[in-house]
């Protein structure tokens, strides 16, 4: 099934985008910093949710990495 139906699999993804743009952000802010508006300013807006928003990000991959096994 296309993780666009899904729901579960929808969140997973948009928790990976997270994770990884705020890593990204990290590593080297200027990639992510020169493209704040546009179609690229997607992914500047999710690293600022991943930096501002952490403790909840964390505990929700920790809940995705508990239910995806135990769930289907």
């Amino acid at each position: 099934m296309s993780a666009i139906f899904n729901f579960q699999s929808l969140l997973t993804i948009f928790l990976l985008l997270i994770c990884t743009c705020a890593y990204i952000r990290s590593l080297a802010p200027s990639i992510l910093d020169r493209n704040k508006t546009g179609l690229l300013g997607i992914f500047w807006k999710c690293a600022r949710i991943g930096e501002r928003k952490s403790p909840y990000v964390a505990v929700c991959c920790v809940v995705m990495a508990f239910s995806i096994p135990f769930m289907q």
